[in-house]
């Protein structure tokens, strides 16, 4: 196990200066938090912006961390939305620059509790004007080899009481950021025809898994993604984040690698599956996402940020602006 100092040291090994900087940046998906050996905060993330790129503004997702150690199970999760607009108002001090950290806010809320959960969403609300919806994590494979990130059961979206706490979410105006593994796609496309009102927020381009029973099989998953993107694309609800595939659940080695991958190297393995979301979706339909720190395992800020402007050099300005800016900012209703 290596230290954050030595993991820092080797991601050195392979540095880049950001491409096109003055471009306007929102990125839509990053963490804080304070776990063993390993606490992500405001100096840390500003510590990884600070490569060049033009980041604007984020947007923070839950993340498990920070919750309240007792009360209500149903209500520990405001800790953390309490700990997160303690950062907002600590960036707010103008002390720490211009970009606006976590002008959105994603937390969890327990929506399997059905209508009851209303009383949550609208606790989270009270606490930050911020709040902008609810990511509820149903990542789940029968394999016991691929990671289970909370323990939610099998065909949770099509639960009834799910499905009532779900409802609440178009009530209060919330959105919902869904993250699960890729043989689940077809689930999410009937709940988002089912909520036809509910903006989903798809992570990570819909978790296509490479390890487990999926090692070593990456063109067959690969066909079966994308078709079932291609499904999940005729909801127009959906929205897409186009980012996550450094993750070792993806199947990729760059974290095990002598030397941090190039955005080149990075943006020529990913293309295949973000330019798919990108010609499915549209532009006004993806934003890239840094998944930062999960992503850092296997690169720097920069060099991330970089393969996505490779990946869309040959986009037009507007659509350029939309995978990087607009479409964030409008699907998290950022001011």
């Amino acid at each position: 196990m290596t230290t954050n100092a030595e993991h820092h040291k080797w991601l050195d090994l392979t540095i880049e200066k950001a491409l096109e900087p003055e471009l306007p940046i929102c990125d839509p998906h990053h963490h804080f938090w304070d776990r063993a050996n390993d606490r992500y905060f405001l100096d840390d993330l500003l510590s990884d912006l600070s490569g060049g790129h033009n980041v604007v503004s984020t947007v923070f997702i839950e993340c498990q961390a920070m919750y309240r150690k007792g009360g209500p199970e149903e209500m520990k999760t405001l800790g953390q939305t309490e700990f997160v607009q303690g950062i907002v108002a600590q960036n707010a001090s103008g002390r720490y620059g211009n970009i606006d950290v976590a002008a959105g806010i994603v937390a969890f809320a327990n929506l399997a509790i059905g209508s009851d959960v209303e009383r949550v969403l609208e606790a989270h609300q009270a606490v930050t004007p911020n709040f902008r919806g609810v990511r509820h994590i149903t990542a789940f494979d029968g394999s016991p080899d691929v990671p289970r990130p909370r323990p939610f059961p099998e065909g949770l979206f099509g639960d009834a009481k799910f499905r009532e706490g779900f409802a609440v979410l178009e009530k209060l105006g919330l959105s919902f950021d869904a993250y699960i593994y890729h043989p689940q796609l077809h689930e999410l496309a009937d709940l988002a025809n089912a909520f036809p009102g509910v903006t989903i927020i798809l992570n990570h381009v819909g978790g296509p898994l490479g390890v487990g029973p999926y090692a070593g099989k990456r063109d067959q998953i690969f066909e079966e993604w994308k078709g079932s993107m291609t499904a999940v694309a005729a909801s127009p609800n959906v929205v897409v984040k186009v980012g996550g595939l450094v993750m070792p659940v993806c199947g990729f080695d760059w974290h095990e690698r002598a030397m941090p991958t190039t955005s080149g190297s990075l943006a020529q393995a990913t293309a295949p599956y973000y330019l798919h979301c990108i010609e499915q979706f549209g532009p006004n339909r993806c934003m890239f996402e840094s998944n930062f720190p999960v992503d850092k395992i296997a690169c720097s800020y920069t060099v991330l940020w970089n393969s996505f402007k490779r990946l869309a050099h040959d986009f037009s300005p507007s659509e350029q602006a939309a995978l990087f800016h607009d479409t964030a900012t409008r699907v998290y209703r950022l001011s």
